[in-house]
């Protein structure tokens, strides 16, 4: 019996033990997302100090334009969340041109297949993937937005100014949102309207809820009105929306499934070709014929995905 009692104890000290683990992580975890905004602060002492770094880091002028001259990269750079480091991004960029040539001359000894596998890597690679690091931070705005608008909508609704309301947003809620109303609370404290300050918002993140939601706040200014209940509808209707945005994921998901097992199933079974019989296509590969056989195939391929993309793609 004392045996069984101290296994019993063990087992209840190791349980236990993980569970502080894990709850310290996620802890941590937690507490460098939510106080990323509140870090930078602490170690300039100074709010309008930290909004000069973040809009800098993102791309902007110390007024909070956009600073570069490509106003469409600049909106990519600062939608994507990513810190600009002009010098670190030039370096990364030509490192990668310099590996899409080199390595593509070595294996065709082809000028201009090395010159577009290097304009590949080294251009249309890094924007795509400042695209898909912008479309996945959008989507997280959007998902946080309604915790956002329910928190100011009950701030205000216990009195307090609008102000208070939306830096209380970016002190608890996490990244990205934390940061991007911690931003539009300091424009606030800084001189700036709130209709200016989340205008602004509205042109960093370019997310259509945003956009509704910068149109109400516009909308009150000019018109007057309970900004609390405005804002309790608008939250209704972004969740709304974001329901509907999951029901058709749900319905389009097959048709995205086929377009990629067709897209990539002619690559896959030509490259298990290549590595267990290289010669299979080796005496007929270089003739004209066959160049412009795949050639019409590719052709038809990125037709045929044009095509499943419209059939899936609807906006909300």
């Amino acid at each position: 019996m004392p045996t069984e009692i101290i296994y019993v104890l063990i087992f209840g000290s190791g349980f236990l033990a993980v569970q502080a683990i894990f709850g310290l992580v996620s802890t941590a975890r937690s507490g460098h997302v939510v106080n990323q905004r509140l870090r930078v602060e602490a170690q300039t002492g100074s709010g309008s100090e930290a909004l000069k770094i973040m809009r800098k880091s993102r791309g902007l002028t110390e007024s909070g334009d956009f600073a570069m001259a490509f106003r469409w990269f600049n909106q990519l750079v600062t939608r994507s969340g990513l810190s600009f480091r002009l010098m670190e991004w030039s370096i990364v960029g030509a490192a990668l041109f310099l590996i899409g040539a080199i390595g593509t001359f070595l294996l065709t000894h082809n000028v201009i297949m090395t010159i577009l596998a290097s304009l590949f890597t080294g251009v249309i690679l890094p924007v795509f993937y400042l695209k898909r690091r912008a479309a996945k931070r959008s989507k997280k705005l959007g998902a946080q937005l309604t915790n956002a608008l329910e928190i100011i909508v009950r701030s205000l609704s216990a009195g307090h100014p609008v102000p208070s309301a939306v830096a209380l947003v970016g002190r608890e809620m996490p990244d990205p949102i934390g940061s991007e109303f911690g931003i539009v609370s300091y424009e606030i404290s800084y001189g700036s309207s709130l209709s200016q300050a989340v205008g602004r918002l509205s042109e960093r993140v370019a997310n259509p809820d945003i956009d509704l939601f910068a149109a109400t706040v516009r909308l009150q200014e000019r018109t007057g009105g309970n900004l609390a209940e405005l804002l309790s509808v608008i939250a209704g209707t972004v969740r709304e929306r974001q329901k509907m945005r999951l029901k058709i994921n749900a319905a389009s998901s097959e048709g995205r499934a086929s377009a990629m097992i067709l897209t990539s199933a002619p690559f896959i079974v030509a490259g298990v070709l290549q590595v267990m019989s290289p010669d299979f296509y080796g005496d007929v590969i270089h003739e004209r014929a066959i160049h412009i056989g795949l050639a019409g195939l590719l052709t038809w391929m990125v037709l045929g995905n044009l095509v499943m993309r419209k059939m899936i793609n609807f906006k909300v």
